[in-house]
């Protein structure tokens, strides 16, 4: 447990209002107490770590200048917002980040009314924040919309679409863009300072609103012109063209860290009559922290650490991550085969393909926070004779949903998807929960989707897709390690659509799909000592499915069960279909579906999340008995339910 800062002005700053009473004076120690306690807090917690450092100046200088929260500030992704949240009248619960019960790793509109807008996924929060800032506008009301949004989210697609539909806003909206990775802004400095205050003052824009004017006079050509001029000198000097051709009014860049920079700046921009305003902020990730200034993609996501050395805390050795197993599988089948390509949306350490695109760099391609342009990337790969594998996490696949019915699906390109983070995933809670991909994917014609029950069979599973060039093909797995299992020295191409008996019995059949199969094993052990005898299948394939062995187990069980790590319309809803479809409900069958609840989980531990959603080897079991009519007794209870 890392000990508590020491911080006697923080510690009477309970809200925003409470940092507006301060001199500008006092800021600079506030923020460096703000930093303290963001490091101490997440020392203790774990969490996002180097993203909320960066911008500790910024969330101090954003709440100490606007009228929050009557001025909306939307926090693009929100993993930077852990200092956002102290200011907020959180700092009493600060300690409970990401834990079950505990504040959310991101915003949340439920949590406090400084949140509003809910966020973890990225480049939605200039769109958020147009819609705040004209639904003000429209109504008459106060308030600004303020959206705060990294240079990496700013390589996705939607960010542009709203600013391209920001104008009609006006003032009331202002875009903060927050670079840490140095890729767009200059170094800053003194003269960029000086430039931003100049561009950004009364002075100058009521002079270049009477430069508009007189030059409205005269000539609409000489008008454009002379406008075009005014726009194109300030581009050169401070770099923005981009944003004004956008509609934006560029103000920049500007060092992120420097309150003496930053307030004057943020107190034009809210007084400007201009507008929309893009104000170009460059920090540096992991700020105040050495540990996490040298290293900021490790700081980026962090295990508990020692606050004074930085160690973080050791995972116990255990079985590889599924991330990690996908990854090797995949570097040793590009060995033999220069056809496979591999492609990830801004995660190449958290797909596991990192070593891929060490060893085979010229076949990786790491497209951005662009998921749509990967999925259709790929299939033109694939339209070329290419094996591309698009890994991505299940959750921002479903922002490609478009791409992977139209580009993929109705061309029947063999596009491989590799979903990882599938099923829940504990401390990112519902915003990151891989609950739906089954559901989403199982139900496009053309498509084969499995389930890895462990890490071997994701090692068979990634050879299939590579061999399966008829079609596009998903396999997913979840988040963390995987069971121990040996892995296999030479994959197995698995026959499409072929489930497997893990385990025979005569009265109950658990049809499992996914990494489920652990907790059916379990539960069969159990359901064998009441006197059940269980069989357990692994079915792989979601789609399309084992008829024959479904057929065979609905016909020769009393009771059977499916179970998987997804939302309904999955493959229970399948399943069900089948058997309603081929008349074998009409002879009594007793058939359960097991499957996440129709809820957004928050985050907790994910066993407690799958005991939570039913989903267990207890659950199951007791799913059994109900369809029998048991009570764990194993005695009959006659007709009554």
């Amino acid at each position: 447990m890392s000990d508590v800062p020491e911080t006697p002005l923080l510690d009477t700053v309970h809200t925003p209002a409470d940092l507006r009473k301060l001199p500008v004076a006092q800021l600079r120690q506030l923020a460096d107490e703000l930093r303290a306690e963001t490091i101490s807090a997440v020392g203790t917690t774990g969490g996002h770590l180097g993203s909320g450092l960066g911008v500790v100046e910024l969330t101090v200088a954003i709440h100490y200048v606007f009228d929050t929260p009557d001025d909306r500030l939307v926090w693009d992704v929100g993993h930077q917002c852990y200092p956002h949240k102290i200011l907020t009248g959180r700092r009493d619960r600060i300690r409970t980040l990401r834990m079950g019960g505990g504040l959310s790793g991101f915003t949340k509109r439920s949590e406090s009314e400084y949140d509003p807008f809910g966020a973890a996924h990225s480049s939605t929060s200039i769109s958020a924040s147009l819609g705040f800032a004209i639904a003000n506008k429209l109504s008459g009301k106060p308030g600004k919309g303020i959206a705060v949004i990294g240079d990496g989210a700013m390589s996705a697609g939607m960010a542009y679409e709203a600013m391209n539909n920001a104008a009609r806003a006006g003032n009331r909206l202002i875009v903060i863009l927050n670079d840490n990775d140095m890729s767009i802004a200059p170094p800053v400095g003194g003269l960029s300072a000086y430039l931003a205050r100049m561009v950004s003052s009364s002075e100058y824009l009521g002079l270049r609103s009477l430069a508009k004017k007189l030059t409205r006079k005269l000539s609409r050509r000489v008008h454009q012109a002379a406008e075009k001029a005014e726009e194109f000198a300030r581009g050169m000097a401070t770099g923005g063209t981009l944003f004004e051709e956008l509609g934006f009014y560029y103000v920049g860049p500007i060092d992120g860290h420097n309150l003496d920079h930053l307030i004057p700046v943020l107190e034009n921009v809210r007084d400007a009559a201009e507008g929309p305003i893009l104000v170009h902020v460059v920090t540096k990730k992991g700020k105040g922290y050495a540990p996490a200034e040298a290293s900021a993609d490790k700081y980026h996501g962090v295990q508990k650490f020692d606050v004074i050395t930085g160690a973080q805390a050791k995972s116990p050795p255990g079985p590889p991550a599924y991330q990690n197993v996908f990854g090797a599988a995949l570097v040793a089948e590009a060995a033999k085969d220069d056809r496979i390509c591999a492609i990830t949306a801004a995660m190449p350490s958290g797909t596991g393909l990192d070593k891929f695109a060490a060893a085979y760099p010229d076949r990786f391609f790491d497209v951005g926070i662009a998921e749509q342009h990967a999925v259709t990337f790929a299939a033109g790969l694939a339209a070329q004779g290419m094996r591309p594998f698009c890994a991505i996490y299940s959750t921002f696949l479903q922002r490609a949903y478009d791409q992977v019915v139209h580009d993929v699906a109705i061309q029947n390109l063999p596009v491989r998807f590799a979903i990882d983070r599938a099923g829940l995933v504990g401390a990112d809670g519902a915003t990151h929960a891989g609950s739906f991909d089954i559901t989403y994917l199982a139900t496009l014609p053309n498509f084969v989707v499995m389930a890895a029950a462990d890490e071997a069979e994701l090692v068979h599973m990634t050879h299939t897709c590579v061999m399966h060039d008829s079609g596009p093909i998903a396999v997913r797995y979840p988040r963390g390690n995987g069971t121990g299992i040996a892995l296999p020295e030479v994959p197995e191409r698995l026959e499409i659509g072929k489930g497997r008996i893990v385990r025979e019995g005569k009265k109950v059949a658990i049809l499992s799909l996914g990494t489920r199969l652990a907790e059916a094993l379990k539960a069969a052990d159990a359901l064998d000592a009441k006197g059940l005898s269980t069989t357990v299948a692994d079915l792989r394939f979601a789609k399309p499915l084992d008829e024959a062995l479904i057929r065979k187990l609905l016909t020769t069980h009393e009771v059977a069960v499916t179970i998987e790590e997804a939302s309904v319309g999955g493959l229970g809803a399948h399943v069900l279909t089948l058997a309603s479809d081929t008349g074998l409900i009409d002879a009594g069958l007793k058939l359960r579906t097991m499957r996440l609840p129709d809820v957004f989980q928050d985050q907790d531990k994910p066993e407690k999340q799958y005991a939570d959603a039913g989903l267990d080897a207890d659950a199951i079991v007791e799913t059994v008995l109900k369809a029998l009519r048991h009570n764990s007794g194993a005695v009959i209870e006659g007709a009554r339910a």
